[in-house]
């Protein structure tokens, strides 16, 4: 019942949180840039991620009847495992956006043109469907232990391969190769954007200047450090006893604490995202006197 109450505390600040940023970046006109458009689909991708898993954590904690049918764990599985691939990607993409406005500030509006930037949020989807199609159908079709118990809140790529009672190798190779495509590639792109923006940041001469640079970055930075520390944990060595004795706490983790911290961590230290929010209710109090 503990957890119950923390779940659904969570799930309820991640549904108004990330629904706000999505309604102020399509409502005001001066979040109509790169970066909130960005953030706009990370917020729909939180928002997906959380309710694939959730609802049905929640009914498995309120009642003693802790189970999920073979269909409802495939579902979830193919959504669960689509979505964090395509956030994997889609703060990649986020990173390269805010390399381009800290190294190359003159040409950013060229660079990151609307075209440009619809078609890296259709390579984020994209991606997603990819990763889960490849992974998903090789990881249902493992013969499964008659006890059907998954050791963890979701059914998730890991869980369910201790769950198998054959031989899981190459399941465990296909992973690693995902986990190396999805996790590990795109945090040393991050890493070494981060390094160039790092010397951009320490190039600029005025400490106004750097205090704006570092607080258009803290905020990714923080989510890509929360996001890929507990995810690379899980899924890089499935079958490790850290990952058997721990796994499921960070499976906690990143699907239910990270979406809830995203909107939390960009609405506190953003200016554009308070000052959208405070236009917006000012127009709703000049509304309401008319």
């Amino acid at each position: 019942m503990a957890l119950f109450v923390a779940v659904s505390v969570f799930y309820t600040v991640t549904l108004v949180g990330n629904t706000t940023i999505i309604l102020l970046s399509h409502l005001d006109p001066h979040l109509h840039t790169p970066m909130f458009f960005f953030l706009t689909h990370l917020s729909i991708l939180d928002l997906c991620f959380t309710t694939s898993c959730i609802p049905q954590m929640l009914v498995n904690f309120w009642g003693s009847d802790k189970t999920i049918s073979y269909v409802g764990c495939a579902v979830q599985l193919y959504i669960f495992l689509g979505l964090g691939a395509a956030e994997c990607v889609l703060l990649l993409v986020m990173a390269f956006d805010r390399y381009v406005a800290v190294c190359r500030p003159l040409h950013y509006a060229v660079i990151m043109h609307p075209p440009l930037c619809h078609k890296l949020a259709f390579l984020v989807w994209a991606s997603g469907i990819f990763g889960t199609l490849v992974q998903s159908p090789t990881t249902m079709k493992l013969p499964f232990c008659h006890h059907h118990r998954v050791d963890d809140f979701v059914c998730e790529v890991p869980a369910l391969i201790r769950l198998a009672c054959g031989d899981t190798r190459v399941n465990e190779l296909q992973i690693s190769v995902i986990g190396a495509i999805f996790l590990m590639g795109p945090l040393l792109l991050i890493l070494v954007s981060y390094g160039h923006i790092a010397q951009a940041v320490l190039a600029i001469q005025s400490q106004e200047g750097r205090s704006k640079a570092f607080r258009t970055c803290s905020s990714h930075l923080a989510v890509v450090f929360l996001f890929y520390c507990s995810v690379t944990a899980v899924y890089i060595r499935p079958r490790s006893r850290f990952s058997q004795k721990a796994g499921k706490f960070l499976t906690l983790f990143y699907t239910v604490v990270t979406p809830t911290l995203n909107p939390l961590i960009y609405t506190l230290r953003n200016k554009d995202i308070k000052g959208a929010f405070r236009r917006l209710l000012w127009k709703d109090r000049m509304a309401s006197e008319e």
